[in-house]
């Protein structure tokens, strides 16, 4: 392969990443807004973090995710804070994710760890929720059964179809 066969295959795969990563902060994106009224707050369900596990299958699945929850926490209720400290969460746990992936049962753990202890701390801190150890408890509670029960089946479905994420 010559030079500039290489350098196309490479902006190919660029572009392919680049659209996966869109598609995925798209999707996280709208699923969080369409349903705010339980995906934000002590107590919330968050079922696009189910999406969190497809680091395993993509690096563009990292910034696909951050992107989509910086969007979803600048509409949500909490504002700034939330864009900061949510979406840091949500790449902290992404990139954690990512280098579990050969160990598909936990790579639904990191969101759940990250967004209890960071989501729940800035609850506390900045939004005067009570009891810090209870709303970090619920917020992990939140992340376990979207990360675990609708998460980990998508991870089984995914890596029974290996050939979706190929060269992605």
């Amino acid at each position: 392969m010559d030079n500039k066969e290489n350098t196309a295959k490479q902006n190919h795969m660029t572009t392919k990443r680049l659209v996966l990563a869109a598609m995925i902060a798209a999707v996280y994106g709208a699923l969080t807004v369409m349903l705010s009224p339980i995906s934000y707050g002590p107590m919330q369900v968050r079922l696009s973090e189910a999406l969190t596990v497809l680091p395993a299958f993509t690096p563009a699945a990292i910034p696909g995710l951050f992107v989509g929850c910086i969007v979803a926490n600048m509409i949500g209720p909490y504002g700034v804070w939330d864009m900061v400290f949510g979406s840091a969460a949500t790449l902290i746990a992404a990139l954690i994710s990512y280098k579990l992936r050969n160990h598909k049962a936990l790579v639904p753990l990191p969101p759940v760890i990250a967004n209890g202890l960071i989501v729940g701390a800035m609850l506390h801190y900045v939004y005067g929720v009570p009891n810090l150890p209870a709303c970090m408890a619920w917020v992990a509670l939140g992340e376990l059964v979207s990360c675990y029960a609708i998460g980990y089946p998508l991870i089984k479905v995914l890596d029974s179809r290996k050939d979706v994420f190929r060269g992605v």
